[in-house]
């Protein structure tokens, strides 16, 4: 597997972390509340992620755009980026809780859907390009 490759999973993998950590911390803390000594719902969590997704995501959505060419995939990943990059600068502050929550989740899945779609594009054109 080549690095952009795996940076589109690992770009995957840390947008679907984030959504989960969203969507399905606090139900579970309140189901195990020994995990609540962690203190997950830290807005410093929500930051290493961000700082996890950035170069990731710029790398792979970068490499993959000059593989096949579909500066939209770039552009679709950037709006993602863009999003969860407001969200945590804005926080639950301005946003609210379920406002953050909502922007969080919008722009992890949007970025996802930006490394899905680069990661196939690739794929597609690695195949085209041995034929």
């Amino acid at each position: 597997m080549n690095t952009q490759a795996f940076a589109d999973k690992t770009a995957i993998g840390l947008s679907f972390i984030c959504t989960i950590h969203c969507l399905a911390l606090p139900f579970i803390v309140v189901m195990l509340p020994s995990l609540a000594v962690f203190n997950l719902e830290d807005e410093i969590y929500q930051l290493w992620m961000v700082v996890a997704v950035i170069p990731t995501s710029l790398y792979a959505l970068t490499m993959g755009c000059k593989k096949h060419k579909k500066v939209s995939v770039l552009v679709l990943g950037t709006v993602g980026l863009a999003i969860l990059i407001a969200t945590t600068w804005l926080g639950h502050d301005v946003l609210g809780e379920s406002g953050e929550k909502v922007f969080s989740v919008l722009g992890a899945v949007t970025i996802a859907l930006g490394h899905l779609i680069n990661y196939q594009l690739c794929r597609y054109s690695h195949c085209q390009d041995q034929l």
